[in-house]
């Protein structure tokens, strides 16, 4: 007899004639609209923008089921006597409407932490300030590799909520989880990887107590057979583990442990009970950076008891890594371009000018309320010239100036008001043997969508420079 999710099929029926809402039509979200469609449920759809703004297949859809809908200004004056309510990420579960249904006895809840509760298999979720996606692509091509069949999803990949139905026990699934996502969720996966903490998105989080307690959901509902895998060089991710019920993994580059996962100048190696194990010369491994090694490091000590190290050893020597991330472009006479819009916060971006020498930085964007300070003294220290454009400009040339004066140093810093123009002027004062690097220390939504609308084009603005003859 074929395998069958009890947990699924108990939760389509609770959901047949309930009222459900779902808030926000964002992609996580849009998936559920055939879902709840599907098992009879009563639809009430909220979004915070007008009518007009939202796609016309998604209205059709909305139409054709016949669900109802407050859309625009005030679009949560109607979120009154739900038994369920799906909301979005980027729906903070501490907006004063949500606080009330809860109180009546609503289930506040996402698409992400119901495909947690109900999964009939093994759940890897990787969190962190930076690294979250080079990570649980390195994972998920990891065990792919091993022979295991594997989902992708949370912040990248698909939404797999509706994928629940072909998922069998002995699969895998491989998310990765934002702060937003992890907020006041009560369920863990089975193994969690917290590549690094540090201050991000403090424009929406109340406090940076509540970014860390969100990110710390993804290990607090663990039994003893749950693995937490750490950063032993942060401070916050290796206190962490006074706090975990299972077993602790950590991973350094900068400490020799006793065990873990350590890159130890240029080798990554596996210590355990103080034997060390070669594992990989960083000269053979494509990525670059230390900020990427690490992020191999807590690859492999997520996955080294599920796949074989010759799998692992092969998949880290042949990835190439994530769009926007360190992103090689092209060499225009001799000056590489990189696009690294990834980088929104200062630590990001601090991790991508420690990757090079010579480097003509173009940064700034979208203000998080992030504190520009510490990227002052890298700048100074790796690069040559420095490019700026958005809402965080002033700021970034702020620290600059200031750690310019206290080294007794001069550096070119040039004011833009569009990408198109950095782009002019990096390739104008460029030299051969250079390198241009794109990564904003910001967020994009100044500007743009978001980091990968922003990436692709500064990508084609790049593409678009002439070479000369």
């Amino acid at each position: 007899m074929g395998f069958k999710n009890a947990k699924l099929e108990e939760f389509n029926n609770y959901l047949r004639n309930r009222k459900v809402a779902v808030i926000g039509l964002g992609v996580s979200n849009i998936p559920l609209l055939d879902y709840l469609h599907n098992v009879k449920a009563e639809v009430w759809i909220f979004d915070n923008r007008p009518k007009e703004q939202i796609p016309k297949e998604i209205i059709y859809k909305i139409n054709q089921y016949n669900f109802e809908t407050s859309l625009g200004e005030n679009y949560l004056s109607k979120l009154l006597g739900f038994e369920i309510i799906f909301r979005s990420p980027s729906c903070m579960p501490t907006m004063p409407e949500l606080v009330a249904e809860r109180k009546r006895g609503a289930i506040i809840t996402t698409e992400i932490e119901m495909l947690m509760e109900i999964a009939p298999c093994k759940i890897i979720g990787v969190t962190g300030s930076d690294g979250k996606t080079t990570t649980t692509t390195l994972i998920y091509e990891i065990l792919k590799k091993g022979g295991y069949n594997c989902y992708l999803g949370g912040n990248i990949g698909t939404p797999l909520f509706t994928k629940l139905s072909e998922m069998m026990p002995e699969d895998i699934i491989v998310l990765e989880l934002s702060s937003f996502q992890l907020m006041e969720m009560k369920v863990s996966p089975d193994i969690a990887v917290i590549t690094n903490i540090s201050p991000n998105h403090l424009n929406i989080h109340k406090s940076y107590e509540e970014y860390i307690d969100a990110k710390k959901n993804i290990f607090k509902y663990q039994d003893e057979n749950g693995l937490l895998v750490l950063n032993y060089d942060n401070d916050i991710t290796k206190s962490c583990a006074q706090e975990a019920c299972g077993e602790i993994r950590y991973f350094s580059s900068k400490e020799k442990l006793d065990n873990g996962i350590i890159v130890d100048d240029t080798v990554i190696k596996e210590c355990t009970n103080k034997l060390r194990r070669h594992i990989i010369n960083t000269e053979d491994i494509l990525l670059r950076g230390i900020h990427n090694y690490e992020n191999i490091s807590a690859a492999i000590a997520a996955t080294k008891t599920l796949v074989n190290y010759d799998t692992i050893i092969e998949v880290i020597s042949t990835f190439k890594g994530v769009e926007h991330r360190l992103e090689f472009i092209r060499d225009i006479n001799g000056v590489k371009w990189y696009n690294d819009s990834i980088g929104t916060s200062p630590t990001r971006t601090i991790a991508g000018i420690k990757s090079f020498e010579n480097i003509i930085l173009i940064a700034g964007g979208y203000d998080k309320h992030l504190d520009y300070l510490p990227i002052a003294k890298p700048i100074v220290e790796k690069v040559n010239s420095l490019i700026l454009i958005g809402q965080t400009a002033q700021k970034i040339c702020d620290v600059v100036k200031k750690e310019l004066e206290f080294q007794n140093k001069d550096m070119e810093i040039y004011m833009c008001n569009t990408l198109e123009e950095t782009v002019a002027v990096a390739n104008s004062i460029a030299k051969s043997g250079q390198i241009v690097l794109f990564s904003p220390a910001s967020a994009s939504f100044d500007m743009f969508k978001d980091f990968a609308d922003r990436g692709n084009k500064f990508k084609k603005l790049v593409n678009t420079i002439k070479i000369d003859e």
